[in-house]
């Protein structure tokens, strides 16, 4: 099971590229240089600190990068190394923001684990309030975080594990644990939700 090791910083500043683990991934998106150019790329690997990036982009070292990558959302940087057809950007961003880059990339490198096939009903939507509530039957509530959500479910990051099968509440939403992994578990929404309802999570 792939867990990152996060870095003592604070505050929006670009890391130092060995503090972080890096993990393979393939997800597209488009970036925008300074120049406001606009270019289809691919994160090849990444981590909560830098990115790889193929594109046909032909950036500048030191020039300022935003992009929008599936089932991550906005990332911003600045390139540190180019190479040919790509380029790594350092990237710019408080210890919350990298917490929650860490959450959604441990599940990236993970999710074959929990057993979710890459077509899932429905799409994994990103949260942007990633720390939350589990609140089980007797009324007990656990801190936990979030780390991917779909109108079906939700994957959290929570150290006391109910059992599988246990009623619990996310937020204001009703499920069950119906699966254990390394760092939490995973639930199952007792109804399809709606975007409306997720919305404290958006």
């Amino acid at each position: 099971m792939f867990s990152f090791q996060h870095a003592q910083n604070n505050g929006p500043k670009p890391h130092q590229e060995s503090a972080f683990q890096r993990v393979s991934v393939n997800l597209s998106g488009r970036l925008m240089l300074a120049n406001r150019d606009e270019f289809d790329c691919t994160a090849v690997d990444m981590s909560p600190g830098d990115v790889l990036f193929s594109s046909p982009a032909r950036p500048r070292a030191g020039e300022r990068i935003i992009a929008y990558i599936e089932h991550v959302g906005r990332l911003e940087g600045t390139v540190s190394r180019l190479a040919e057809h790509a380029f790594v950007i350092q990237l710019n961003a408080t210890e919350r923001k990298r917490e929650k880059l860490a959450a959604q990339l441990t599940w990236i490198a993970n999710k074959h684990e929990l057993g979710l096939p890459e077509d899932r009903r429905h799409d994994r939507l990103v949260p942007r309030k990633v720390l939350t509530e589990l609140t089980l039957g007797n009324g007990e509530k656990y801190a936990c975080r979030l780390i991917d959500l779909s109108l079906s479910g939700a994957a959290i990051d929570i150290e006391n594990r109910p059992a599988i099968g246990t009623p619990v509440k996310l937020g204001t939403m009703k499920g069950k644990i119906v699966r254990h992994f390394q760092e939490g578990v995973a639930i199952e929404f007792s109804g399809i939700q709606s975007r409306e309802a997720l919305a404290e999570f958006l």
